[in-house]
């Protein structure tokens, strides 16, 4: 059974004592059988107060001991778990509680204003309990009864979380058990996981990075998951050594930081663990990818997923020789192919559509059987809105979103052509290129970026450096210098608000 449950079960029984969770601040460990013991009550708890089954179950905090078994405990009770993004904006948060049915939320005392803020806009009630999310226990304890605790199938709804749009409200992606089991499954095949590993979690739990692949591949094949508050390049390497971490998964911004902003020589770090890291979520630019390896030792792994297939779609290869820079991989787990607009498989090398198949693939999008529809055929092919092409070797080459691509003159200009060639240049931590109005040419091209810190650079340097690594008809019209470009919660650059920016 493809479920939540029956990994839960099955690892309690056969490791009972191996260690699942560890939460670094408040020193807190949990082996499989308490997860299984804890998962229990917590089930037992939810319908004492009178939830059913298929109810959606939410959390309104950060990393932590308790939000990683809140989802858990619901997905192992039969109900579907609906995080709540803490960046969301007020009238976006007003609409997750409202459109998810959402009947419960597990906060903390530091949430809970913004949270009773959007609840009065909300028009069913909502209950609210405040919990210590480093405690040990944040439920009461039940006595033994017999409450009755349906069975979980692998179609059940296990998971429900909103797109971080650019544009409009986000929609509602539903996961059932099956989708997350199988997302969890295509992690472990493509990076080789056992029982063995530990993973460190940095990145957000209401996200679907943390999600599926940091909880999800732990769950599937009884590892280990270290689960601090938060990211912090400062105690990054530190929480590594200390918990003997085997791999990480991160974004290329960490990336960005720790390879500014960290230092591992001249410090007593065990390190000799890691097998590898991890990154997701947006394009690893090839310069930062190279500069962090040669850094620190330390192969990173370039993947892509997607919210609506439980993240992994692709992933290099975890044999450094058969890594591509500049390509997120081959397909593991599901099937990708590259499509033209009429819908037909693309020649290699040539620019397409992504498309996704397989077990991962969501179920639908909540509440919207036509948007489901529209971006889900009859076939079970997901359209996916990245652009990219597929070389010789069926390695994915993105090139960018249908939405962000920059048509100039009639000519089609990919940004993450532009993207790269910005981060060749040494001073540069973050860019981004956006097409603008323009009345020659129907859109020009402004790129912003962000200036490594201890750097300085200017327009007119950046100018002269996009002389040598584009051509003139690419070279951007606009670049500003930015203190930060706006990103989502999982730190992926949300290029199309930048267009607000134009003067």
């Amino acid at each position: 059974m493809r479920t939540i449950k029956y990994f839960v079960d099955k690892h309690a029984q056969e490791q009972p004592d191996k260690t699942f969770l560890i939460a670094p601040e408040p020193k807190l460990v949990q082996t499989f059988v308490q997860l299984k013991e804890d998962s229990e009550q917590f089930a037992e708890f939810l319908y004492r107060k009178g939830f059913k089954k298929g109810d959606k179950i939410s959390f309104m905090m950060g990393n932590s001991f308790q939000s990683a078994n809140i989802i858990i405990g619901a997905m192992y009770a039969g109900m579907c778990v609906a995080p709540i993004n803490l960046q969301a904006q007020h009238d976006v948060l007003k609409h997750v509680l409202e459109h998810s049915d959402t009947k419960l939320v597990f906060t903390t005392e530091m949430q809970k204003p913004l949270l009773d803020k959007a609840l009065a806009k909300v028009n069913h009630e909502i209950e609210v309990i405040v919990i210590d999310r480093d405690a040990r226990k944040a439920i009461p304890a039940f006595c033994q009864t017999n409450t009755s605790i349906p069975a979980v199938e692998e179609e059940d709804p296990a998971l429900i979380l909103y797109t971080s749009g650019t544009t409009g409200l986000p929609k509602g992606v539903i996961l059932t058990n099956k989708n997350m089991i199988a997302s969890g499954q295509n992690v472990i095949e493509s990076h080789e996981l056992t029982d063995q590993d530990v993973a460190l979690c940095s990145l957000v739990l209401y996200h679907i990075n943390a999600l599926c692949v940091s909880l999800m591949s732990t769950i599937v094949c009884g590892a280990t998951l270290v689960v601090p508050h938060r990211f912090s390049k400062s105690e990054f390497w530190q929480t590594i050594s200390d918990y003997r971490c085997t791999w990480f998964s991160v974004v290329p911004t960490i990336i960005s930081y720790l390879n500014a902003d960290s230092e591992i020589k001249g410090h007593d770090y065990q390190l000799g663990q890691v097998r590898f890291g991890r990154s997701a979520s947006s394009a690893l630019p090839a310069s930062l990818h190279q500069s962090f390896e040669e850094k620190f030792g330390i192969g990173i792994v370039e993947t892509m997923g997607l919210t609506e297939t439980g993240a992994p779609i692709l992933s290099n290869p975890l044999d450094p020789a058969k890594r591509k820079y500049g390509s997120p991989g081959i397909a593991y787990g599901n099937q990708v192919k590259i499509v033209d607009p009429e819908g037909n498989e693309c020649p290699r090398g040539t620019v397409g559509e992504i498309m996704i198949k397989g077990e991962n693939v969501m179920k639908e999008y909540y509440k919207a059987p036509d948007v489901t529809a529209q971006n889900l055929n009859a076939d079970g092919w997901l359209n996916s809105g990245d652009l990219a092409y597929m070389d010789e070797d069926g390695y994915v080459f993105v090139t960018g979103r249908l939405k962000e691509l920059i048509i100039k003159g009639g000519e089609n200009i990919a940004p993450r052509e532009i993207d790269d060639a910005f981060y060749k240049h040494p001073s540069v931590q973050d860019a981004a290129a956006v097409g603008i109005p323009d009345e020659h040419y129907g859109e020009e091209i402004m790129v912003c970026v962000t200036i490594k810190p201890g750097f300085d650079c200017t327009i007119a340097q950046l100018r002269e450096h996009c002389v040598e690594h584009l051509t003139p008809y690419k070279t951007p019209k606009v670049i500003k210098i930015l203190d930060e470009l706006p990103k989502g919660p999982s730190g992926k650059i949300q290029r199309l608000k930048l267009k607000e920016l134009v003067d």
